[in-house]
């Protein structure tokens, strides 16, 4: 089953990401308290996720254990494949998002993590940018659905 392994904000673009076990997402907003949130927000800036599976394989290839939120996502998925969403619309608990473009790793977090292979390794495993299409509350444990295929 897909679902919800681990959630996280921050207010701040340069600030560590911050555990919690729920997010309130607004319609075409974003995260509320999170850095990204804004009244007339870009599609490609409301939420972001990222596969567990894939910070595992790279932190086993290397031999590294660096948190699943030190990859600056809001949601860590388990059990889906993400690259696939794109352009589809998906339900995260009550929350319904549709898949806008894949997450490109970026020099911010090569920097901050400190690994300058991120850009290579995580080309296309970088994660999802979603637009928020309804607004409710995900919790950690909620599981994650394609609607439209």
């Amino acid at each position: 089953m897909s679902k919800v392994f681990k959630l996280g904000i921050t207010s701040n673009n340069n600030k560590k990401i911050e555990e919690v076990k729920s997010i309130e997402v607004l319609a075409n907003k974003g995260v509320v308290g999170d850095r990204h949130f804004d009244n007339y927000n870009d599609p490609y800036c409301q939420l972001s996720l990222i596969e567990a599976e894939n910070i595992d394989e790279y932190n086993l290839k290397f031999g590294l254990n660096i948190p699943y939120l030190d990859f600056r996502r809001n949601i860590i998925t388990k059990g889906i494949k993400l690259n696939d969403l794109v352009g589809k619309k998906l339900s995260i608990g009550n929350v319904e998002v549709e898949g806008i473009d894949l997450c490109r790793p970026c020099r911010h977090l090569t920097e901050m993590l400190d690994q300058e292979n991120i850009l290579k390794e995580f080309l296309r495993k970088g994660g999802l940018r979603c637009q928020i299409l309804s607004s409710s509350k995900i919790k950690v444990g909620d599981s994650i659905k394609v609607l439209s295929y």
